[in-house]
């Protein structure tokens, strides 16, 4: 297992409200994107992250009843946090984990941030965005061209600590030898086309691979915080139950 992580506040922000850890001992990996008032969502990022992190040093194995309890446990306390708390009213955050076990990928997701898998030189992005615009493209009522500088694009329909739908995706993906998973914001995805990112990850390590995205995102603009990890499994062995 090799993995890095790049954040950056961007070019026209005033914090980074993106959070993201990962530990390659136990191959869980997580980003998130914080949303409210002034350093609230960055509050929500952070507690997002905790609770993936606790999760992590309280179970053994990969499983989707251990990451649904880890989601949970974020809504709630972010929540929790916000109601007690009036200057962080309103907050909540994405939240997108990545579980490797032996032959599977676990996967817990709410929001906007995605993870991808490149597979053969071939990018798929694994998770939907839960977005306002992302449920144009579903009803054909616009194009993905058209979502990417859509007015609206930056609405989410869902988010942990909010009072709307939260409940994740949890979706489990076979892993191959040779995969490599990446895991971003929207600060990168906004500024840069998929088929950028599959041509550096296709064509770079995931170190250069990582600089270069992180760098194709300010140049585009940077209008937002950019966040990313990039993880590389080695070994992986045929489709069998972990």
């Amino acid at each position: 297992m090799a993995a890095t992580l790049r954040t950056d506040i961007g070019k026209l922000r005033k914090q980074n409200e993106d959070a993201a850890w990962f530990d390659e001992a136990r191959a869980v990996f997580a980003v998130a994107d914080g949303m409210g008032g002034h350093l609230a969502g960055e509050v929500a990022s952070r507690m997002a992250i905790e609770a993936v992190q606790r999760m992590a040093r309280e179970n053994e194995r990969p499983g989707i009843a251990a990451l649904r309890e880890a989601v949970a446990c974020a809504h709630e306390t972010i929540l929790t946090h916000a109601q007690d708390h009036i200057e962080c009213a309103g907050m909540g955050t994405t939240l997108s984990v990545l579980w490797l076990g032996e032959n599977y990928a676990y996967i817990a997701h709410v929001g906007d941030s995605r993870i991808y898998r490149l597979r053969e030189g071939s990018l798929t992005q694994i998770t939907q965005d839960h977005s306002l615009v992302e449920e144009l493209v579903r009803a054909g009522l616009i194009t993905r061209e058209q979502a990417r500088t859509h007015p609206r694009r930056n609405i989410i329909t869902r988010a942990l600590g909010t009072h709307g739908e939260n409940e994740p995706d949890l979706l489990v993906t076979d892993v191959q030898d040779g995969d490599v998973f990446l895991l971003c914001t929207d600060g990168l995805t906004g500024m840069v086309p998929d088929d950028e990112i599959e041509r550096t990850l296709r064509d770079c390590g995931i170190e250069a691979a990582a600089d270069r995205l992180l760098a194709l995102a300010l140049d585009a603009g940077g209008r937002d915080n950019v966040t990313l990890i990039l993880c590389a499994r080695k070994g992986a062995g045929a489709w069998n139950r972990d």
